[in-house]
């Protein structure tokens, strides 16, 4: 498994001027490309830092095995950007430009720009795209209920939304959807992503990419919204029994269930019937229960996410699904974005009698994704207590510079953290490490679940040759 997070940039100088987003990205990028001459890494923690089309910083973590790991490296991506910000500011500071540098870990910005949390899955060759696609839509469309990060909307002449009402949002991206499936990703976004980029033995292996989800600042929605797409993913592939619940316009769909928390709205379903998103989370709820009781535990030291991870992610899709039904969300009010949002909306909007439309609720929306830990909302909901965490803030500190020592980043870290204090030239990619120039050699990494890769010894041993 693997997240992929793209950052929204702006900066504030003291003058109350900002600078463009090429400019302060390429300001917050300069000690990267100082040190590696490229502003597209792998760090030590094998992951990879880069700067996406558009400027924004993308964070891509390294091959994960478990729920809990990639939730610990989603969020070493979070401290390494507010590092790279803190240096920037610094650097601004000593230039005599100064100003303070936002990241944000959202989904759009103030013109109405998108910007993806892409979401990787291994999955086997074997499974047929389009059966997978059409058994796992209907979750991905109505999963927002569970884990949207939550979002004030506006109507916009010509945008998305504009047959909308202002109102709440679940979802950041539910209007910035156009496909189902499909190959694209920008130019018309999917649901979920086709470009077969398995990253690993293609005769065995495929990348599942789903770019529909949100940017997620609590661990625990982040452990929702993946750990029930796991067990989706785990059911279709074991060939369990799951409903038909294929939906007539997949697009239409998502964007009605992004302005109802009930979860009532009536949904077309192509074998002519209708059913709601609540209804439907209900049947994946179900199925993922009935899957527990029988689901194989992977072995002491072998891939996969434990049961211990994963009985309080279906605690808590139910838990929220008992929510939407019941109007009261008071029991998920530490746990889920959306719903954590909306009571800090609600109430500084009653303490103030704002309407939804005032522009500080749209700052406090926007604040609410600042990942600077002294400064965003969020972080300052977690100091008082008013959100959950889920994972060892020393873990993430420690992932921010080790791989994880279970999959093949583990090879990956130990040749990065090598080359670092070597004077030969590399590269490197998800599945395959390189010296260049004389004397130099490389491996492949076709198999995800391997750390040791044959010949990493050797390339580590040419590494450590002194400088001529």
């Amino acid at each position: 498994m693997g997240l992929e997070t793209e950052f929204g940039i702006t900066s504030v100088l003291d003058s109350h001027r900002r600078l463009g987003p090429d400019e302060v990205a390429r300001h917050l990028f300069a000690p990267v490309v100082e040190r590696y001459r490229s502003s597209n890494v792998y760090w030590p923690n094998a992951s990879r830092v880069y700067l996406d089309v558009g400027a924004h910083p993308e964070f891509a973590t390294a091959e994960c095995d478990s729920l809990h790991q990639l939730i610990t490296y989603d969020r070493a991506g979070d401290q390494i950007f507010h590092d790279l910000a803190s240096r920037c500011e610094t650097s601004l500071a000593e230039r005599g430009i100064g100003g303070k540098v936002y990241l944000l870990k959202n989904n759009t910005d103030s013109v109405g720009n998108s910007y993806g949390c892409h979401e990787n899955y291994l999955v086997g060759r074997d499974m047929p795209l389009k059966s997978l696609s059409a058994q796992l839509l209907p979750f991905l469309v109505t999963r927002q209920l569970i884990c949207g990060a939550g979002k004030i909307s506006v109507p916009t002449a010509g945008a998305p939304n504009e047959n909308f009402g202002p109102g709440y949002c679940l979802s950041q991206r539910a209007d910035h959807v156009w496909e189902g499936v499909s190959s694209a990703t920008t130019r018309s976004r999917p649901i979920i992503n086709t470009r077969d980029e398995p990253h690993a033995d293609s005769s065995r292996f495929r990348r599942l990419h789903i770019i529909v989800g949100d940017s997620n600042m609590s661990e625990t929605t982040t452990a929702l919204k993946v750990g029930s797409t796991l067990l989706v993913l785990e059911m279709i592939e074991a060939g369990v029994d799951l409903p038909d619940r294929e939906l007539s316009n997949e697009i239409r769909s998502i964007r009605e269930i992004a302005r109802d928390s009930t979860g009532t709205t009536p949904l077309a379903l192509r074998d002519g019937g209708t059913a709601t998103p609540l209804g439907i989370q209900r049947d994946f709820h179900a199925a993922a229960v009935r899957w527990m009781e029988d689901r194989p535990e992977p072995a002491e030291g072998a891939p996969g996410t434990p049961r211990d991870q994963l009985l309080p992610v279906v605690d808590l899709w139910g838990r929220v699904l008992d929510g939407a039904e019941s109007g009261d969300f008071s029991a998920v009010d530490t746990e889920i974005d959306w719903v954590i949002k909306k009571k800090l909306l609600d109430r500084i909007a009653e303490r103030g009698g704002l309407e939804i439309t005032d522009p500080r609720l749209a700052q406090v929306d926007l604040t609410y994704h600042d990942i600077n830990p002294d400064r965003g909302l969020f972080h300052l909901l977690a100091r008082r207590g008013e959100v959950a965490t889920l994972v060892d803030p020393d873990d993430i500190t420690a992932a921010t510079y080790t791989a994880p020592t279970t999959t093949r980043a583990a090879a990956r870290g130990r040749f990065l953290t090598a080359a670092l204090d070597s004077h030969r030239q590399t590269t490197v990619d998800w599945t395959r490490l390189k010296v260049n120039g004389d004397g130099g050699d490389e491996i492949v990494l076709p198999d995800p679940f391997d750390p040791t890769a044959e010949g990493l010894e050797h390339l580590l041993d040419i590494l450590a040759e002194p400088s001529p």
